[in-house]
């Protein structure tokens, strides 16, 4: 059933909803299907759990499987301006594990097409080889209170998108040790909408 305005649940009916756990996937249908295994396999560290001629899953954790690939020959390419699949994000448990992970790829030739600092958290975004954006991230406050405290401030209100910054930079200050609670901190520079960034 189409979901519409008139078709959405009030409020009152929302009590009753129960959420999911946990997200566990998700798939892509792909005619570059070996180019994405490898691709995913090596920004993600992932292996599959199974895989054939239609089929792959992979998985970098206990979860079965994160990702999934369908083989399907013959699909057009991504086009601009269409409305669709965004990124998906996968956090890292500290800045030096997403730091390391930055020298990682980019020492095999992949590179994060938009590294930012969103506030709530460090973020380097790649894209895959059919266009697909993933983020990879590390949470900047240590507390979930304090980053959804963000969220409502009115910092985040005059710029929601937040602030690019220079992996090589960053990845030297880590490397040399500074505190990385100060350098997920992120600058202010004032009022910023989408308007003054494309993050596609």
């Amino acid at each position: 059933m189409t979901m519409t305005q008139d078709t959405l649940p009030d409020a009152s009916s929302a009590a009753k909803t129960i959420p999911p756990a946990r997200l566990a996937h998700f798939v892509l249908r792909t005619s570059r299907f070996e180019e994405m295994i490898d691709w995913y396999k090596t920004v993600l560290g992932a292996e599959a759990a199974f895989q054939n001629e239609i089929l792959a899953f992979l998985s970098y954790d206990e979860e079965h499987h994160r990702v999934a690939f369908l083989n399907m020959p013959d699909l057009a390419e991504q086009q601009e301006g269409v409305a669709g699949f965004h990124h998906a994000a996968f956090t890292y448990s500290s800045l030096s594990d997403l730091m390391a992970t930055y020298k990682r790829l980019r020492d095999v030739g992949i590179k994060p097409i938009f590294p930012i600092n969103h506030g709530p958290t460090t973020s380097m975004y790649y894209q895959d080889p059919d266009g697909n954006q993933i983020e990879l991230q590390v949470d900047n406050y240590d507390r979930i209170e304090d980053a959804t405290a963000f969220f409502y401030s009115p910092a985040f209100a005059e710029n929601p998108i937040g602030v690019e910054f220079d992996p090589e930079d960053l990845l030297r200050r880590v490397e040399a040790g500074e505190d990385e609670e100060v350098l997920k901190r992120r600058p202010d520079i004032g009022q910023r909408g989408l308007e003054a960034v494309k993050l596609r």
